[in-house]
């Protein structure tokens, strides 16, 4: 087994699919809570808290786009510890927005549940949390070899 197959068995798959279930397992924990919380003191539970859980999903998808130009990539004997550094890094990386997204989106199930407010400013921070991402996927998959 060389460099390349290793690089070919999605490490920015897995690694950022990681950080997603760990990343939406502390944000619904969060969620759970509020709700709790909304549903003893006899008030509504609001809905709304489960688009902070399912926020870190997304690097999931940008782990597999990534992983899917890697392995577009003819590798040579010379390049193919390059598949597994970019596929390892990135992956860890985008693992690391999507856990940290989710412990941003549980602090803001907790502030909404409680509030009621602020709804457009919690998104906002996931969003650039979100960038991270983003840019990592992006700029790893401009340094791939053509």
């Amino acid at each position: 087994m060389d460099f390349a197959m290793l690089g070919d068995m999605n490490f920015s798959l897995t690694l950022a699919a990681i950080g997603s279930a760990l990343g939406t397992g502390v944000a619904g924990m969060a969620a759970i809570g509020a709700w709790k919380k909304a549903f003893a003191a006899n008030k509504a539970a609001p809905f709304i808290l489960v688009a902070f859980v399912g926020a870190p999903l997304s690097q999931t998808i940008y782990g597999m786009i990534l992983r899917n130009a890697i392995q577009g990539v003819s590798w040579t004997a010379e390049t193919s510890g390059y598949a597994m550094v970019i596929g390892a890094l990135s992956g860890l990386a985008m693992g690391m927005s999507a856990f940290m997204q989710g412990k941003a989106g549980a602090r803001a199930s907790d502030a909404l549940g409680e509030t009621g407010k602020g709804f457009g400013n919690y998104i906002m921070v996931l969003g650039v949390i979100e960038t991270v991402a983003l840019f990592v996927m992006v700029f790893a998959m401009t340094a791939l070899p053509q």
